[in-house]
């Protein structure tokens, strides 16, 4: 499932973040990840071990946490800390699979995510760079993402995708993965469907009780596939 989830920062949200990371210290972003994946990627990316990554990581975990959509769509169970990332100068990360299982925490606080779901948050409007879109391939083919400044896309991380070269301006963004509570696509896609159905009937003049009915089958259905 492939979803635009706007407005997901405020405006002061997002002014606030575009400012940090304008001053922000870069470093290369092969730094993060495997050897195939460091034959592909040319970016930047502020450290994991960065104060700046840590504290704007949070102002992006607590609009999510007020998004509706992006609860409804990720039905999320645990959230990677979100890093951040530049592409500028013809930057950009060839064809590749997000890793399965990711690590998060240190010490007596490491742990494990497995990667559901896949998301990039653009803190640079489109208009600021050319190039930069991320491509998502599935069995419907090619589909490219170039959202306004704040708005987030959510995807497989299953899925194959790159972002294309940055040849003007700079692209920011951040990015992080999600273990949902329902593993599998095409239930997490059924079940947005359903909890979409179910709020506009209830905004609607629908008979309350089989509005009632059917968020009673979203729930067992929920119960049925989440693993919590």
């Amino acid at each position: 499932m492939l979803l635009h989830v706007p407005d997901v920062l405020s405006a002061d949200e997002l002014a606030h973040l575009q400012r940090a990371l304008a001053a922000a210290d870069w470093a290369d972003g092969r730094e993060t990840v495997g050897a195939q994946g460091a034959q592909v990627k040319r970016n930047q990316q502020l450290p994991d071990a960065s104060p700046l990554k840590a504290e704007l990581g949070r102002v992006v975990l607590a609009a999510l946490e007020r998004h509706p959509l992006f609860f409804a769509a990720a039905l999320p169970l645990r959230i990677l800390p979100p890093r951040f990332n530049r592409y500028q100068g013809g930057g950009e990360y060839g064809l590749h699979v997000d890793g399965a299982v990711m690590i998060t925490g240190h010490g007596e606080q490491r742990a494990h995510l497995r990667s559901d779901v896949s998301c990039t948050l653009f803190l640079s409007p489109p208009e600021a760079y050319d190039g930069g879109e991320l491509v998502v391939s599935d069995t419907y083919g090619e589909h490219e993402v170039k959202l306004p400044a704040g708005d987030l896309v959510v995807y497989p991380s299953s899925s194959l995708h790159r972002v294309n070269a940055v040849t003007r301006g700079a692209r920011l963004a951040s990015f992080f993965w999600v273990q949902s509570m329902v593993r599998d696509d095409s239930a997490r896609r059924m079940l947005l469907e359903m909890d979409s159905a179910i709020e506009t009937l209830r905004t609607g003049s629908a008979d309350a009780a089989a509005v009632l009915q059917l968020t009673g089958v979203y729930h067992n259905l929920l119960r049925r596939w989440s693993e919590v």
